[in-house]
This record gives C-alpha cells, sequence and structure tokens, in this order.
C-alpha cells in the first residue's frame, strides 16, 4: 500500500474488489440513509459514493 498527498495506492484481490463494490452499493441504493444525514454520518456525499462505485463497478465489468 502506498499513500502520499497525489492519493493512495492499494491492491486487493478481485474478490476483495467485488465485496468494496457490493458494499457501496449497499450503502448507496440499498439502505435508507436519509439525504440530511448521509453527508454527516459517512463524511462523503452520495454522489461521491456513488461516483467511486462507478468505477470499481466499471473494472469489474472488465474481467
Amino acid at each position: 500500500m502506498k499513500i502520499d498527498e497525489e492519493g493512495a495506492e492499494l491492491r486487493v484481490s478481485k474478490d476483495e474488489l467485488l465485496m468494496l463494490n457490493n458494499a457501496l452499493n449497499e450503502i448507496c441504493n440499498g439502505v435508507h440513509i436519509h439525504e440530511d444525514a448521509f453527508q454527516t454520518r459517512l463524511a462523503f456525499e452520495r454522489s461521491d459514493l456513488r461516483a467511486l462505485l462507478a468505477e470499481i463497478s466499471g473494472l469489474l465489468s472488465q474481467t
């Protein structure tokens, strides 16, 4: 793992990436968290997490 001012680099297995994908999907689309509470509870806006979910889903679809 590498982290610096420019970002972080993390190596995960395909199964681990699938776990992250599923967890983000559940947070963004499954459990109901009211918009007003979403950013307070998760420190990010739902749109930010959905963008990350789209990136991860895109990677998974390439395999």
